[in-house]
């Protein structure tokens, strides 16, 4: 395949057989508010929310040239005709409320001074927001506890790496309103297909501050790699602080020091193997309490390892192939879902967690079969996604090239097999519903890249492929095209919402983010930001020349990103080079004039935000069309 777009067979689904005009038609329910003296329609979701966390107004100012820019959080359950007042050591900063947007610049702002919002509700005061003061650097620190070198007795020729922060969760833990950091450590981490040993895997959990809540060490018998430690931190029995839940195993510590074991279990057995597997042992299910770190409950893992020759090799890498998430399956409370294997077999098992118990609520299993029409066998991803991709209230899984209904029963399959990236979204503003974007590793796929009604499995657009296509993105972030754009490693070409190629000048297909204040999307490759000029890229930022660096290797990703305070514009999370015990949280300071609800508040983004640490770390999208 040459790349250029006469070489190109694009494959449409039944209801997009040719090129068509379509109209503008109101098929999602939205809010109609009037601020500043124009009408602003905010889009929401098919179905009311589900569950929204309880944050606090996560004011933030941080010092740059212009003065001191001041930026602050809409909730979700908010008027969004809310107006605020902008205070400075006790004097009000603004002439009328603020009503456009959700950040302020004080030009005479400098570092010793301290600002506070109020919300003001039918022409008074009702709520202030904590006392900030300005950051010196558009970033803040979080300077954390680095863990020592393993020290093995197993292993005394070996030469003992330092731990980097790789990938982490956010939640609020302790119920105050504001999100705290479990962040995973790794040192000698390999992959699946790589033998050898790992050394322990750790969780720490952090406020923003820095204070170090707990720590959990996962032991010997968890080996370290992208595959195989995924953790959810999230609220699940809605009490109003979060829970982790992680594949755990004896020689697991909780946050308290005490062992995670079950009967006569020896805490103290190594069950690796010569070659650093752990093909046998038990394994555990655990939920820890977000505030303490402790041990609440542990139960056996769902599925057992069974016959390792059963996920596909005899030596231990398909068998160990994990993938984790949360969602609404009640459309009322979150539930917990735990999976082992994507590329064969693949098991989903869910779990409802109250009164400190988990309770299975459905299992899935596609059992041995190889009809991947059938079942989701060989359908499964690097990542997982989640939403309520049919309409009908409940979430869905989007388990790569196949969907699990609500129920735990198959919902569809495509049959396309395996894949590395995918991105679930309201990518189309003219159809109803999400649609899914995935590439595929087959190197004889119909459509190695693809994008399909997330609900129904329909084909709305594919490449044929004769190769792995590893990397792809869908964002929204050219103006002159209606809907999201996409990219592949495919080729070279830059596709519209239609299939039609727009550029032969591809961008970086690694991370979106919302950043420089319009309502398009912005391109996160590694250390540095790009914006898409509609035939390439000019540089926003270079986080590299603030001393950040990304993790993952190649795959040159952030530690986080997500929109964690301030105001809709998200967060990116970073370590420093020098000083991998340090994160970077970097926050734009781009004044903006749109005014959104905090993205944690849409149920796509927030299902999404629960699962980027799962293997292949996926960018967040919203649950309805953003822009335009």
């Amino acid at each position: 395949m040459s790349g250029s777009e006469t070489d190109v067979t694009v494959l449409f689904g039944q209801n997009l057989t040719k090129s068509i005009t379509m109209k503008p038609v109101l098929t999602k329910p939205f809010v109609l508010c009037f601020i500043t003296g124009v009408f602003s329609f905010v889009w929401q979701p098919l179905h009311a929310q589900k569950h929204v966390e309880s944050l606090d107004r996560g004011l933030v100012a941080v010092k740059n040239p212009g003065g001191v820019f001041l930026s602050w959080r809409l909730s979700g359950t908010e008027n969004p005709a809310t107006t605020f007042n902008v205070y400075k050591n006790g004097t009000l900063l603004n002439g009328k409320p603020i009503a456009h947007a959700t950040n302020f610049t004080d030009a005479a702002g400098q570092l010793k001074d301290e600002y506070t919002v109020k919300k003001m509700e039918n022409g008074r005061e009702t709520e202030i927001s904590k006392t900030v003061k300005p950051w010196e650097k558009p970033f803040l620190t979080l300077q954390m506890k680095r863990p020592p070198k393993a020290d093995d007795a197993s292993e005394p020729d070996v030469k003992r790496l330092e731990y980097f922060p790789n990938e982490a969760g956010v939640a609020d833990l302790d119920g105050d309103g504001e999100y705290e950091l479990v962040v995973k450590w790794d040192a000698r981490a390999r992959d699946n297909a790589h033998r050898g040993r790992t050394d322990p895997v750790f969780l720490d959990g952090y406020k923003l501050d820095g204070t170090h809540l707990w720590r959990i060490g996962l032991g010997k018998n968890i080996r370290a790699g992208q595959h195989y430690t995924q953790m959810i931190v999230y609220d699940l029995d809605g009490d109003g602080k979060a829970e982790l839940v992680c594949k755990t195993a004896p020689g697991t510590l909780d946050g308290k020091g005490e062992p995670v074991l079950l009967g006569d279990d020896d805490a103290d057995a190594d069950y690796r193997s010569e070659n650093g597997y752990v093909l046998e042992g038990p394994e555990y299910l655990t939920v820890f309490d977000g505030e303490t770190g402790a041990q609440v409950q542990t139960i056996p893992y769902y599925p057992p390892r069974g016959n390792v020759r059963d996920w596909g090799d005899d030596y231990g890498n398909r068998v160990d192939r994990f993938l984790a998430c949360v969602g609404y399956f009640d459309g009322q409370h979150p539930s917990v879902v735990m999976c082992r294997g994507y590329y064969t077999r693949a098991v989903l098992a869910a779990y409802d967690f109250a009164d400190g118990k988990l309770k299975e609520r459905w299992i899935y299993d596609t059992g041995t079969s190889r009809d991947g029409k059938a079942t989701a066998y060989g359908q499964g991803n690097h990542s997982i996604d989640v939403g309520d991709v049919d309409g009908d209230g409940f979430d869905e899984i989007v388990y790569g090239g196949a969907c699990i209904d609500h129920d735990g029963k198959l919902l569809y399959s495509t049959g396309l097999g395996h894949g590395d990236a995918a991105h679930l979204g309201d990518m189309d503003p003219d159809r109803p519903g999400l649609e899914f974007f995935c590439v595929h590793e087959s190197k004889s796929c119909p459509a190695g890249m693809e994008l399909r009604d997330a609900g129904t499995g329909e084909l709305l657009f594919g490449l044929p492929s004769n190769m792995d296509v590893g990397r792809g993105l869908a964002a929204n972030i050219d103006p002159n095209h209606r809907g999201y754009e996409f990219w592949s490693a495919l080729n070279g070409n830059v596709y519209n919402i239609k299939g039609e190629v727009i550029s032969t000048k591809k961008p970086s297909a690694n991370f979106r983010v919302f950043w420089d204040g319009d309502l398009l999307d912005e391109l996160l490759n590694g250390v540095r930001l790009d914006k898409w000029n509609g035939n390439g890229v000019d540089r926003l930022v270079d986080f590299a020349d603030y001393g950040a660096t990304s993790g993952n290797g190649g795959k040159a990703t952030p530690v986080l990103s997500a929109d964690i305070f301030g105001d809709w514009r998200e967060e990116i999370v970073y370590f420093s080079k020098e000083d991998p015990s340090r994160l970077m949280i970097f926050t734009t300071t781009i004044p903006t004039e749109h005014k959104r609800v905090t993205l944690m508040h849409d149920h796509v983004y927030r299902m999404k935000v629960a699962v980027q640490n799962v293997v292949y770390n996926q960018p967040p999208h919203t649950g309805y069309h953003f822009a335009e």
